[in-house]
């Protein structure tokens, strides 16, 4: 399996579609990654084997996880924020879906205990990250859903949703970090596009794609004019090195500061 997947590129069928399996990944990717689709009137009942965590792509569910409940509704990935529930394993988990509804679907081998949690659009802020540097061209909305300052202790993913604006970039300046990490794309339109760099080398990305970001790889995005790109992101935190942020390569660090010059068309 390569770390650029992009043989989805015609959507998903019903059910379960496996992406990433982190028990026979050839890249040892910790992570996987499924899509889960279901119509309107299926149940969802199971004891959960891995930490995982169901991010709401579009449609309607209720339901209960570790004895709590909730509703969820989301009709834009672009426009409302996320929801999303992250339970440990061995967790009970019931799922009733009210109108056709689709999951990414995120987990990991933990088998620590820690108590369920349910995070709804309003808990979940869309960050404005990078306003006011360089004319805005790195402007782009970062939601973290839960990391290290809002998950509970014994958890080992984190996760978030970035929103590009059309012809910008995203996780710029270029960035790594020791810890594993997946995007996992889609676009305002169907035949929408960007590009995704993994150190020297750039992928184009394109709808359901999904790119595996290891070895400390620099990665930063940027989307085609006309077209926002919508990325969701996990990160695994590593025995005794959690993920906190990340460090931004040297060379293009420069344009956060407050006074950075740049050219810019005269007239």
């Amino acid at each position: 399996m390569s770390v650029h997947i992009n043989h989805h590129r015609d959507g998903f069928g019903p059910g379960q579609t496996r992406i990433v399996r982190h028990e026979d990944d050839e890249d040892g990717m910790p992570i996987s990654l499924d899509v889960l689709k279901l119509h309107k009137g299926e149940t969802v009942s199971l004891t959960t084997e891995h930490e995982t965590a169901w991010l709401l792509m579009a449609g309607k569910v209720s339901g209960s996880v570790g004895g709590q409940a909730f509703t969820f509704e989301r009709g834009s990935l672009f426009d409302e924020s996320a929801s999303c529930v992250h339970v440990s394993a061995g967790t009970p988990v019931h799922m009733e879906v009210e109108e056709d509804s689709e999951f990414t679907v995120y987990y990991c081998d933990n088998s620590t205990p820690f108590e369920a949690r349910i995070y709804h659009p309003d808990d979940v802020a869309n960050e404005p990250r990078g306003k006011g540097q360089v004319d805005d061209r790195c402007l782009r909305y970062v939601r973290t859903i839960f990391d290290g300052s809002n998950a509970p202790a014994g958890a080992e993913l984190v996760l978030g949703e970035v929103i590009t604006f059309q012809g910008g970039w995203s996780s710029y300046p270029p960035h790594h970090h020791p810890q594993p990490e997946i995007y996992h794309y889609r676009f305002t339109e169907p035949q929408g596009y960007g590009h995704g760099e993994l150190g020297e080398t750039v992928l184009k990305v394109r709808q359901y794609d999904t790119v595996k970001i290891m070895d400390l790889a620099d990665h930063a995005q940027c989307a085609a004019p006309g077209y926002g790109m919508y990325y969701s992101w996990v990160i695994r935190h590593l025995p005794d090195d959690p993920y906190t942020v990340p460090e931004f390569t040297e060379e293009h660090r420069w344009i956060m500061g407050q006074d950075a010059e740049y050219w810019s068309p005269k007239a």
